[in-house]
């Protein structure tokens, strides 16, 4: 019994060590996760001395600079030793490898349906184009089904009278221009015979004959490009009679078309894009209005200029200057070209420099006049970004997406316009946070300099 209250002592004091070092420990973890420093509470005076706790080391510092909080197994999490710049430029580019996975799905399956994309881009354009003229009607007391029907049969008629003159042009003055043609190419055979460069009449036949050689040579080829242009020519018919019958739809309920479309878009942004949908539609509709007046005006100075001329063909090279002026810079190069061309060849080199003269004085008012006046500032596009849209359009969707691209590009640039505008009016002091929060380690990163900031506040 004497022994018992000795070991009852020690016991007392053991679980006094104990307790003191569990405190210790507790209070160096707190002190680390608020970063700063903390003093071991002394042990109570009770207790007899307590050998003080091994010093925990300090947290690593991350690249960034923050500290690093070690995981369950005792090592820095790994994201937290990778640099700030590096993680950041690593988000940036799943999140743009994504982006650039779902551009290249939407180019195929444009590719794989674009005769129906290029009938529809056309139809908004003739919409565009034939829109007031079914407002002015509705003015007048029409009724919208009338209004629609009339403008639209006018418009189909006179796009058809325009390409049947085309054609029945061409087939009139064809035989006069082969042999017209065929006169130019001996002068410029005898040209070329009495000029410096010494060729001599065998050299010519020599090249006369290998081009009839290679013409023989690839028949095959020839008649599946045939074959080809018929299947072209299909494909032609079906896109018009698919922009015609669209057309006519949006013509007479385009108003519940955008307000079907727009109840597709998410409740959050519908506001803005309802805003930026008839400011785009005015942007197009000025787009069209312009160039066609534009085209108009090139179209008649250049004709009357082959007229005076007395170049073959005068009208239908009008009529062609007109049509390649809707696809912006590249059109007006290969029509003045062509024009060019028939001069040379019908008419000698002198005309051709004239021809020449006439067009590039036409396109240079075309460029620093005319187009600044009429289609404004709304619509101005930079050049590059003509150059490049024309291209991308030429290499996605050909001749159709080359003419498309340029108005696609104008009205992307005031939907943008409009939607930056309409962010800074509903945000003026910065934009709202979006998402979820940051976690991880990046979160406890962040967070320091906020708790920092606050212990000193």
């Amino acid at each position: 019994m004497a022994k018992r209250p000795g070991w009852l002592g020690r016991l007392g004091s053991r679980l006094s060590r104990m307790e003191a070092r569990l405190e210790a420990r507790r209070a160096s973890v707190e002190a680390e996760t608020a970063g700063v420093e903390t003093v071991a509470a002394p042990a109570s005076a009770a207790a007899p001395a307590v050998a003080p706790a091994p010093a925990v080391p300090d947290a690593p510092a991350a690249p960034c600079g923050h500290p690093v909080h070690p995981g369950p197994d005792g090592r820095p999490h790994p994201a937290a030793v990778i640099p700030w710049g590096m993680r950041v430029a690593a988000e940036v580019s799943w999140r743009l490898l994504l982006l650039a996975g779902m551009l290249w799905v939407l180019m195929k399956v444009i590719s794989e349906v674009r005769l129906v994309v290029l009938a529809f881009a056309a139809a908004l354009l003739v919409t565009a184009l034939l829109q007031p003229f079914v407002v002015r009607l509705r003015r007048l007391g029409l009724p919208r089904g009338l209004a629609t029907s009339v403008t639209a049969v006018l418009g189909f008629v006179v796009i058809g009278l325009v390409g049947w003159f085309v054609v029945w042009q061409v087939m009139e003055n064809l035989d006069d221009l082969s042999d017209r043609v065929r006169d130019g190419i001996n002068e410029l055979k005898l040209w070329a015979l009495d000029s410096p460069f010494h060729v001599t009449e065998k050299q010519i036949n020599d090249i006369a004959k290998n081009l009839s050689e290679t013409i023989g040579t690839n028949t095959e080829q020839i008649t599946s490009a045939g074959l080809q242009g018929v299947t072209v020519l299909v494909e032609v018919l079906t896109g018009i009679l698919l922009a015609m019958f669209s057309t006519l739809f949006l013509l007479y309920d385009g108003g519940r078309i955008w307000t079907w479309a727009l109840g597709l878009v998410p409740a959050a942004a519908r506001p803005g894009v309802a805003g930026a949908g008839p400011r785009a539609w005015r942007t197009l509709t000025a787009y069209v209005r312009g160039t066609v007046l534009v085209a108009l005006i090139d179209a008649i100075f250049i004709g009357l200029g082959l007229y005076v001329l007395n170049v073959p063909m005068a009208v239908p090279l009008a009529v062609f200057i007109f049509l390649f002026a809707f696809i912006p810079l590249v059109g007006a190069v290969v029509s003045g070209a062509l024009a060019v061309v028939v001069a040379l060849v019908t008419q000698g080199p002198v005309t051709a420099l004239l021809v020449l003269a006439v067009v590039l004085a036409v396109q240079q008012i075309e460029g620093h006049v005319l187009q600044p006046f009429i289609l404004g500032r709304a619509v101005r596009v930079h050049p590059l970004a003509v150059v490049l849209s024309v291209a991308a359009g030429g290499m996605v969707a050909g001749i159709g997406g080359a003419v498309v691209a340029v108005p696609l590009v104008a009205v992307t640039n005031t939907v943008v316009g409009y939607l930056k505008a309409y962010s800074r009016e509903q945000h003026p002091h910065g934009a709202a946070a979006i998402g979820p929060g940051p976690h991880g380690p990046t979160a406890a990163e962040q967070a320091a300099p906020e708790a920092g900031s606050d212990q000193r506040a």
